[in-house]
């Protein structure tokens, strides 16, 4: 497989799609013998999660599946994802605190089958962050973790985009703490309903 250089969105997610039927098969279509070996699949994920584009549309595409390779993580998904700890840790962390408070959302419009879709995302990429035990996974849940509280921080504007209300923040820290060793008994704050009085309101100009 040729991960072209730079690739959209879109194409990484085409090309996550045909890895992943692909990995199921053992195979890597039109590669030498050679490449279709478990480090040819390794070696094409981290073609594709050494930007951001293509790191996106992995993630998504690869979190979302239906069948269940993603489930489980393979030494060489995780070797690939470890060759680019700053973009892969920093997808990781938000796409967990995303389907945590998305799950949220679903069951408030009692969506239960969404919502179980969201819960899924969540826990794939729990084992995707203990697994990879990247350093800077830690550095960002940690901080994540405070702009979650305290509405400030490095993650603010994160949030606010997103429109988080305080259920769904509350979610998200308490999804962090789950993967955050060092807090595992932490209790829940109160965690006001707008924090430091602004507003999300992402309707108005």
């Amino acid at each position: 497989m040729i991960i072209p250089k730079p690739v959209t969105f879109e194409e990484a997610i085409a090309l996550t799609q045909s890895l992943m039927s692909q990995m199921e098969t053992g195979e890597l279509q039109g590669e030498s013998a050679e490449a279709t070996s478990p480090l040819g699949v390794g070696e094409a994920i981290a073609q594709l999660v050494k930007s951001e584009n293509g790191a996106r549309g992995f993630f998504v595409t690869y979190l979302t599946s239906e069948g269940t390779l993603a489930d489980h993580a393979s030494k060489e998904v995780i070797q690939a994802l470890q060759a680019s700890p700053d973009i892969v840790a920093e997808l990781l962390v938000k796409n967990l605190a995303m389907s945590s408070a998305m799950a949220v959302t679903h069951r408030r419009e009692n969506n239960e089958q969404m919502a179980q879709g969201s819960d899924r995302v969540r826990m794939r990429t729990t084992r995707l962050i203990e697994q990879v035990e990247l350093p800077k996974v830690r550095e960002l849940a940690l901080a994540l973790r405070e702009s979650a509280v305290t509405g400030a921080g490095t993650y603010k504007t994160f949030l606010q985009t997103w429109g988080y209300d305080a259920e769904q923040r509350k979610i998200i820290y308490q999804a962090l703490d789950r993967v955050l060793p060092e807090f595992p008994e932490t209790p829940n704050p109160e965690i006001p309903e707008n924090p430091n009085n602004e507003a999300t309101d992402l309707t108005s100009d």
